[in-house]
């Protein structure tokens, strides 16, 4: 199977980046001369992304004027939160929007420069419902760690605390479509918590260890490190 469609949520404000980032979506924060948008979709298309359905939701206008723009080749859909859906929600509504079997999901604020083909072949042959990019990291506070099984199955979700060493959702996924819309979920619900955490012993759920360069920039100190890190 090839995945050649990301969603990429790119609904929330940087509400703690305000000073830095006042009114904007987290993904439109100026990195350089270009928002952080623009290194996110130059990823994706190096590594055969051909098609992006964007969710968002307040300031949506900011995103489609510049994706007109800057990116005015690039084919693109747009699926638009009328109200708050949590990152499920958000989803789901942008599911409908997929035209494949799967599709890659991102998110907007976050830049992990993986090797897409190598998360799509293991989605792949496993025929997972969710298959999750996982990153290794040292001395850090900031996430949760998945722990994993010999076979990559996840075997459990830590909550937020000080890791000496652990892998973190990246916040990258492999999605199986169908599987994921057949889910009997409320319209506003947090993908995180009420389908990864919730099912990860009761749907067939893989998570990787992938290298590449990682960055979120929810918060200033890693927005700043951003600047001194893209180019």
């Amino acid at each position: 199977m090839v995945i050649n469609e990301a969603i990429v949520l790119a609904g929330g404000l940087g509400t703690r980046l305000k000073e830095a980032v006042p009114d904007l979506p987290k993904c439109m924060a100026p990195i350089n001369g270009h928002p952080f948008l623009y290194y996110l979709i130059n990823h994706l298309q190096s590594e055969g992304i051909t098609n992006f359905v964007f969710a968002l939701g307040n300031k949506s206008e900011v995103i489609t004027q510049y994706l007109e723009e800057q990116f005015p080749a690039l084919p693109f859909k747009v699926s638009l939160e009328t109200k708050p859906l949590g990152t499920g929600g958000a989803i789901k509504l942008a599911c409908e929007k997929v035209i494949e079997k799967s599709a890659l999901v991102v998110n907007g604020d976050t830049l992990f420069k993986i090797h897409v083909e190598e998360l799509i072949n293991f989605h792949t042959l496993t025929g997972a419902h969710c298959t999750l990019s996982l990153k290794c990291m040292e001395k850090f506070d900031r996430y949760g760690v998945v722990d994993v099984a010999d076979d990559n199955t996840i075997s459990s979700f830590k909550e937020k605390a000080y890791y000496d060493f652990g892998l973190i959702n990246a916040g990258v996924y492999a999605l199986q479509v169908h599987k994921f819309l057949e889910e009997d979920f409320p319209e506003r619900f947090s993908f995180e918590k009420d389908y990864l955490e919730a099912l990860y012993d009761k749907r067939i759920m893989f998570g990787i260890e992938q290298e590449g360069y990682f960055i979120d920039i929810g918060i200033p100190e890693d927005y700043e490190k951003a600047k001194a890190d893209l180019t």
